[in-house]
C-alpha cells in the first residue's frame, strides 16, 4: 500500500509497499492502478517544508547623482541607508559620470538625484541620461524597461524648481519604459538648502531614507514576480 501520514515539521512521508497475499503476478488493471499510484507518489509526495521555504530575492539599487556643495550627496547617502533597510539589498552610489553600462543595465531599480540649476537638473546629469543612449545604446532595445525608477533634488530656495527637476528626470525614465514611483513626497525627495534652512535637516533626510526604502520595496516585489 501507499501510505500518507503528515507528521510533525511539515514532513509527508511516502512509503509505497506492494503486497497481494496468495497473487503471484497482479492483474493488468492492478497494474494500471499500481502504475498510477506510484506516478502520483513521486510527483506529488514531497516535503512540503522545502515547497514553503521562501525563495530569497536580491535586487541591485543604483544611487546615481551630481553634487556640487555636498548637499546633494548627502541626501544619497540617506537614499542608500533607506534601501538597506530592506534585506537582500545591494546597493551602488556613484556620481553620475562614475556609472558604468554594467552599474546601469546590471541594476533592477535607478535613483537619480540632482541639484536645482535654473530650475532644473544640473546639466551634468542631462548629460548622464543622454549618455544612456549615446553612450550605453539603451534603445532602440529598451533597455531600461520594467526597471524602477525614482528621482530626488536639492535646491536653495523653497519654489527654486524642485518639483520641475523631479519630475524631467522621471521623464526620461518614463520615455525609457521604466516603472517610476515616489516617496518621501509628492514625486520624490527634495530639500531646501539656503535661506531659512541652512543645510539638509532631519525631516528632509528622513524623506531621503523612506525614498530608497520604498524603490528597494517595490523593486522587490518586481522581482519577485515569475516572469512570463
Amino acid at each position: 500500500m501507499i501510505r500518507f501520514s503528515p507528521a510533525a515539521g511539515h514532513k509527508v512521508f511516502c512509503s509505497p509497499t506492494w503486497r497481494v497475499p496468495g497473487a503471484p503476478f497482479l492483474s493488468f488493471f492492478s497494474r494500471v492502478v499500481v502504475v498510477g499510484l506510484l506516478f502520483y507518489s513521486a510527483t506529488f509526495c514531497v516535503n512540503s517544508a522545502s515547497a514553503d521555504e521562501a525563495v530569497p530575492v536580491s535586487v541591485k539599487i543604483l544611487v546615481a547623482y551630481h553634487s556640487l556643495s555636498g548637499n546633494t550627496e548627502r541626501m544619497a547617502e540617506a537614499v542608500v541607508d533607506g534601501a538597506k533597510s530592506v534585506s537582500g539589498t545591494v546597493i551602488v552610489m556613484k556620481r553620475v559620470g562614475q556609472v558604468t553600462a554594467d552599474d546601469l543595465f546590471s541594476s533592477d531599480a535607478v535613483i537619480v538625484g540632482s541639484p536645482v540649476y535654473w530650475s532644473n537638473m544640473s546639466g551634468e546629469v542631462k548629460t548622464f541620461f543622454d549618455n544612456w543612449q549615446f553612450k550605453f545604446g539603451v534603445f532602440p532595445d529598451f533597455k531600461m524597461k520594467n526597471k524602477v525608477g525614482a528621482a530626488f533634488a536639492t535646491g536653495g530656495q523653497i519654489s527654486s524648481g524642485k518639483e520641475v527637476t523631479m519630475l524631467t528626470i522621471l521623464a526620461a525614465m518614463l520615455g525609457n519604459q521604466m516603472i517610476v514611483v515616489s516617496g518621501g513626497g509628492a514625486f520624490g525627495a527634495s530639500a531646501t538648502t539656503e535661506g531659512d534652512s541652512p543645510g539638509i535637516d532631519n525631516k528632509e533626510l528622513a524623506d531621503a531614507r523612506a525614498l530608497g526604502q520604498r524603490v528597494a520595496e517595490v523593486a522587490t516585489l518586481i522581482r519577485s514576480v515569475p516572469s512570463r
